[in-house]
């Protein structure tokens, strides 16, 4: 990974990297992502491959990766209208970076429960002892 320097960092909505992970880092954005690798998909086939996101959320999440270029949709005129969703170029473009945070999730996931696990039995045990 190369390195970043401070003055990259701190620079507020300037700095690329915080300003791409504020869209793509948070967990809907990125299961939406995936949902459209290699394939259109109208919004309830989106929402049935993701199973816990609310329409609002959905309907947030798409706009919002549209509105960054990672997401094109298209109208048909139907009745009732059919919408479809799927990748642009550099939507495509994310999938192997992702492909790796994937990756390392799936190969790390049971150590991070793990982990997950005993910080918060020592944090009830310290609560306990201090009372």
């Amino acid at each position: 990974m190369p390195e970043v320097p401070d003055s990259v960092l701190s620079n507020g909505e300037a700095c690329p990297i915080r300003n791409v992970l504020d869209q793509v880092g948070n967990k809907w954005s990125l299961l939406v992502l995936l949902s459209l690798q290699g394939r259109r998909r109208r919004f309830m086939e989106v929402k049935r491959s993701i199973g816990d996101i609310t329409q609002r959320v959905l309907t947030q999440t798409l706009r919002s990766l549209e509105r960054d270029g990672y997401v094109a949709r298209k109208v048909h005129p139907t009745v009732p209208p059919t919408v479809e969703y799927w990748l642009t170029p550099l939507g495509e473009s994310l999938l192997g970076p992702m492909g790796k945070l994937v990756q390392w999730a799936n190969g790390h996931f049971d150590d991070v429960m793990e982990s997950r696990k005993r910080f918060d039995v020592a944090l009830v045990s310290s609560r306990l002892l201090t009372r």
